[in-house]
């Protein structure tokens, strides 16, 4: 796969079915939040205090549930457990989305933590894969602040060590330690126009018209992107 697109739970459902629709025919491994089910997870655990163990494996749940809903919308995805069935599934013309559970199992780097979501989970699987990676968002990207309070500033490119001194922004506060660790890069979009999505993935290069963040993890001068 040539690009792992992260599709976030607050696009689905409408919004993520339209921006899969345009990405049929890309080179693309697609992964996606867990959504109001994780959401509501959390509210849970912030009411009663469950287990960290048991949070993050029901809240990867939720991303499952979600996957095998949008591939039920669809003739050109099918669901996968591992890589190997990804890079089959890819090979045959098909878009594979991800059930996370079982590659997390299998693999401890992953810290239980609502610190770390989708995002993270996303960039690791990317590391995986050696694919680039974009974060599909209901924003434009990244902010110093939340979108719409006062003074906050849209950041068109931000290096992944600054990315770590802000709070929780549209991403996960993990995902610039991830990047740092793994040496990547990362563009952070907006999902609500699905045609940005598919002009970054067709040409990661170009000097786009639309906002959008990016990312620079890595530390030397060769580049993925």
């Amino acid at each position: 796969m040539e690009w792992v697109v992260k599709i976030g739970g607050s696009l689905f459902p409408d919004e993520a079915i339209d921006l899969i629709q345009v990405l049929r025919g890309t080179n693309s491994l697609i992964i996606n939040g867990g959504g109001q089910f994780a959401n509501l997870i959390r509210k849970y655990d912030e009411e009663v205090s469950f287990s960290k163990d048991i949070t993050h494996e029901t809240a990867i749940d939720s991303m499952d549930i979600i996957a095998k809903l949008l591939n039920d919308k669809f003739d050109f995805t099918e669901i996968v457990d591992s890589l190997e069935e990804a890079i089959k599934v890819s090979k045959s013309g098909k878009i594979p989305i991800m059930q996370c559970s079982d590659i997390l199992k299998e693999n401890d780097e992953i810290q239980h933590s609502w610190n770390l979501t989708s995002d993270s989970i996303s960039a690791y699987i990317a590391n995986l894969t050696k694919a680039k990676l974009l974060i599909a968002t209901n924003v434009d990207g990244i902010y110093t602040r939340k979108p719409n309070s006062h003074n906050s500033k849209f950041m068109d490119e931000i290096d992944a060590k600054k990315l770590l001194t802000f709070n929780e922004t549209s991403v996960d506060l993990m995902l610039g330690e991830l990047l740092l660790k793994f040496g990547m890069n990362c563009f952070v979009v907006n999902g609500n126009f699905p045609e940005r999505v598919l002009s970054l993935i067709k040409d990661s290069e170009y000097d786009h018209d639309f906002q959008y963040t990016y990312i620079r993890g890595e530390i030397d001068e060769e580049s993925r992107m």
